[in-house]
């Protein structure tokens, strides 16, 4: 027999340690390849490393809540074999940042991670019908697949593991069952699954008749917490409103919708219009797509607009539209309601949610009519979107004011008020009014 050593692998450039949070196996427990060994934590990823060999897990070198340096050995696992030890290559691989806020977190093996709703093989699709709501190893779908076993099913079936997983020998029990003929009822176990809400990591008090409930933060909402924070300490905040007239937003929306969701199979939304009014805004005032690195000002050249999306667990996530710019309307159509999607069931790659240079985020999908939002460091600067309402307002025209019935949205931008001023502010704002009343309402999609 012979030990080997798991280590903590890259996790990207900037991070040198991460922090034990969960161990999923005891010490003398059997673990298999690829099975989730413990969970991790960093300022920019909560993932689990799996174990890159099957044998007994024999030591613990850190404990829970301690924090362990890249590159260190941090578990013992032994395993069938000569040598007396054995040290895994994980440490001088390079794996991506990644940030992961749903129920399915990212894997590490070797160095090298993969997103927890990947196969174990890399060419083969995945069981259709992921709820997105419960972890399955990649050992478990691995087996689903070669069975052609759906998510839905697989959500069905009670697991014996740890937080209901489901392991392998429950599936595997399942699996017998069914061959025999004896099917276990599973809708309504899916379905009660599917309507629990995700609270991810949180630990809920007893409560007590009478008394408040106390929650803990989730690591996410923590690392938001500190982030919003870190923004008001560091940056001016001053923001500007206009209305916007969207009568020709909307009339081009209605007249395409219908026949862009049946030729793409996807919904043709208003995000896309907004980040590309913000893309031909920045082009005009470029001092407005700036980062501050102590007394100097990045001004950037591309614009990668980062576009804030609610998760479902009430977390927020901004991925971003790269070289927003250089792109058509079809064309950030596509990567918004691609990134939109992968955002909202933990499909991000680490690229996907860094390097923004200006944010949007849409108020008005909550109904909310405008707000100041809070600036994304580095950046500078942040569009805010509220709700289009029909309201009755005055037209000018040569032939004198009128009254009529417009869809009418409020705009803001909040801006840092160390290096943009009111003026810039109001005409990068006013660029924005512009391009969308002005909307080009033949233009194909």
């Amino acid at each position: 027999m012979s030990n080997y050593e798991v280590v903590i692998p890259k996790l990207g450039e900037s991070v040198i340690e991460a922090t034990i949070t969960r161990w999923l196996k005891n010490e003398g427990e059997l673990i298999l390849e690829d099975e989730p060994l413990v969970e991790i934590a960093t300022d920019k990823v909560d993932s689990e490393i799996v174990s890159p060999v099957t044998g007994k897990l024999t030591k613990k070198i850190f404990q829970e809540g301690e924090p362990v340096a890249v590159g260190a050995v941090f578990a013992m696992v032994e395993i069938a074999g000569e040598s007396a030890s054995i040290a895994a290559p994980a440490a001088s691989a390079e794996v991506p940042e990644t940030q992961q806020v749903i129920k399915e977190p990212v894997i590490i093996h070797d160095g090298h991670v993969k997103v927890a709703t990947s196969g174990t093989d890399p060419d083969q699709q995945e069981p259709s019908g992921s709820t997105g709501t419960r972890f399955y190893s990649p050992l478990v779908r691995s087996i689903a697949l070669q069975e052609n076993i759906s998510f839905t099913e697989l959500d069905g079936i009670s697991g014996t593991g740890k937080d209901d997983r489901l392991t392998k020998q429950d599936l595997l029990d399942y699996l017998k069952h069914r061959k025999l003929g004896i099917i276990p009822v599973v809708a309504e176990a899916a379905a009660i699954r599917a309507a629990a809400p995700v609270i991810a990591s949180q630990t809920v008090q007893q409560i007590v008749p009478g008394e408040d409930r106390i929650v803990e933060m989730d690591r996410i909402r923590q690392l938001i917490a500190n982030h919003m924070i870190k923004s008001v300490q560091t940056s001016a905040h001053v923001t500007s409103f206009q209305e916007v007239d969207m009568s020709k937003v909307v009339l081009w929306r209605d007249k395409n919708k219908d026949g862009f969701l049946k030729r793409e199979k996807e919904k043709l939304t208003f995000t896309p219009i907004f980040i590309e009014a913000i893309a031909k805004s920045v082009r005009d005032f470029p001092m407005i797509n700036v980062s501050v690195d102590g007394t100097k000002v990045v001004i950037h050249k591309n614009v990668n607009i980062g576009m804030a999306v609610a998760l479902p667990n009430f977390n927020l996530i901004v991925p971003v539209v790269r070289s927003a710019h250089e792109k058509s309307l079809l064309g950030i159509v596509k990567s918004v309601n691609d990134l939109a999607e992968r955002a909202r069931i933990g499909k991000l790659v680490p690229d996907e949610i860094s390097g923004g240079t200006i944010s949007l985020t849409n108020l008005g999908s909550f109904g909310t009519l405008m707000g100041t939002p809070i600036i994304n460091q580095p950046q500078t600067a942040i569009v805010a979107v509220g709700a289009i309402k029909k309201r009755v307002v005055v037209i000018e025209t040569p032939e004198g004011d009128i009254m009529a019935i417009r869809p009418v949205m409020m705009m803001s931008v909040t801006y840092d008020h160390r290096i943009i001023d009111g003026a810039l502010g109001g005409q990068f704002l006013n660029r924005l009014v512009y391009h969308l009343e002005n909307f080009d309402t033949n233009q194909p999609i």
